[in-house]
């Protein structure tokens, strides 16, 4: 895993926490949709961080 993987995961991870320990107002539902986008920045730097070998003779 990357370390921009990790740290997002951990960004994630905190404002999620964050999200459910805070009063259900307007920062509360702004913590939920700030802990979506970073799960899907961190899915997407876990994709990015995968080596994949593409092998183009197909058999």
């Amino acid at each position: 895993m990357s370390t921009a993987a990790k740290s997002l995961l951990v960004l994630t991870l905190l404002s999620t926490i964050a999200a459910l320990f805070l009063p259900e107002d307007p920062i509360g539902s702004a913590l939920l949709i700030i802990s979506g986008s970073l799960f899907g920045l961190f899915l997407l730097a876990l994709l990015a961080g995968r080596k994949i070998k593409f092998d183009p003779v197909l058999r």
